[in-house]
């Protein structure tokens, strides 16, 4: 069986002519055509702003709060971070590539056509998230939670993911067959999902054992 990963819209973006940035993020702020080179924001509040048609490339964002604001037609190249405190977020027309990432709070937040390719989070919180056209590409996951998350065109292409919850999430097109599962928790919440025979096959046990189906 292919395991190529269904076609998603890709981000779509043109980054204009960008002006450096050098100052500290303030919360309610409005950062547009920016360039934020080997900045270190550690620590600073940014909730409630907006970035758009920005680049990151390098930053040190630890303990960085966006909670509330708006990325957009953006792209966040090798940044890192321990935490990073994003609820409620929207993020739209956005490419994350190679950064290593801590825990990334990111519940209750809207990704619209967001590529994630290369780099490592431990732990990403997508609880209650509304994510349509994510892809992640040669990513290294530790944790991905999916909770109650309604998922539509996700797909995944040469990961590894540690756990994988997806209790009580909603799928529609999301093709797993590129991911290296370790660990997945809401069996229920497959519904939806493309799987390969491999993975069929390592997840039987775990459905037997929901379903109460005794193997001898």
């Amino acid at each position: 069986m292919s395991r190529r990963p269904q076609t998603l819209a890709a981000p779509r973006f043109s980054l204009p002519a960008l002006t450096p940035f050098d100052g500290q993020l303030e919360e309610e702020g409005d950062y547009e055509a920016l360039a934020f080179d080997g900045l270190d924001l550690t620590g600073q509040d940014a909730r409630h702003s907006r970035f758009m048609d920005c680049a990151l490339t390098g930053c040190r964002l630890d303990g960085v709060s966006l909670g509330h604001g708006q990325v957009a037609d953006s792209t966040l190249t090798e940044v890192h971070a321990g935490s990073l405190d994003a609820p409620t977020t929207i993020w739209r027309d956005v490419e994350l590539r190679d950064c290593r990432l801590g825990a990334v709070t990111a519940y209750a937040s809207t990704f619209t056509r967001v590529l994630v390719r290369g780099g490592k989070i431990d732990y990403l919180n997508l609880r209650d998230a509304a994510l349509t056209d994510v892809r992640f590409d040669g990513c290294v996951i530790g944790e991905l939670d999916l909770g109650g998350a309604k998922v539509t065109r996700m797909a995944f292409d040469g990961c590894r993911i540690g756990r994988l919850d997806l209790t009580r999430a909603t799928l529609a097109q999301v093709d797993l067959r590129g991911a290296d599962l370790s660990g997945l928790q809401g069996l229920e919440g497959l519904a939806g999902a493309t799987i390969s025979q491999e993975q069929l096959m390592e997840l039987a046990p775990a459905m037997a054992a929901q379903l109460r189906i005794v193997v001898a």
